[in-house]
């Protein structure tokens, strides 16, 4: 009995442990990956800016073959929206353009399932003599529940892995002759 109560202590201090580290860590986060593609901004930014376009560099349109995506507002830029239904590696959420320039799109991004998340991803271009410099970041709040999470589970790498999978594509379609 006395073995099965000291375990019970030491699980008990153990989430303590947890739930207490978790209140130190940042009330926000932000992932960001940069690649350099070899074309000017004006070809880069359709790319981004149309979610139709997606479909040829997202890393996450091909999670899930059967997803649902719906279309909405604008034909693209600011006001296009796009929905997606998806399994459980896709998830289900919705995504609206609310910031188009030659230099950047921003996206508000909402996550419905497999949790909820209100989200911000902005693409930053910068001309890098015949090059664009291509920045791709999300940032958002951490609540508490997302600090635990991230106690166990690195966002910057699990989401920059994707990122980098993403730039790669969208480099390798605006890049081809």
């Amino acid at each position: 009995m006395k073995i099965v109560l000291g375990i019970l202590a030491l699980l008990v201090v153990a989430i303590v442990g947890v739930l207490l580290y978790a209140t130190t860590r940042p009330d926000s986060f932000r992932v960001e990956r940069q690649a350099t593609i070899h074309a000017p901004a004006d070809r880069i930014v359709p790319l981004l800016a149309d979610f139709h376009a997606w479909s040829r560099w997202s890393p996450w349109e091909k999670l899930d073959p059967a997803m649902k995506r719906t279309f909405s507002g604008a034909a693209s830029g600011k006001g296009a929206a796009y929905a997606w239904d998806g399994n459980s590696k896709a998830g289900a959420g919705r995504m609206e353009i609310t910031d188009t320039s030659p230099g950047k799109v921003g996206i508000q991004l909402d996550f419905s399932r497999p949790f909820t998340a209100h989200n911000r991803a902005d693409f930053t271009l910068e001309p890098q003599g015949d090059a664009t410099r291509v920045t791709w970041a999300m940032s958002g709040p951490m609540p508490f529940v997302s600090k635990v999470m991230c106690v166990f589970i690195d966002m910057d790498k699990l989401i920059g892995k994707d990122f980098e999978t993403g730039l790669a594509n969208l480099q390798a379609t605006v890049e081809k002759p």
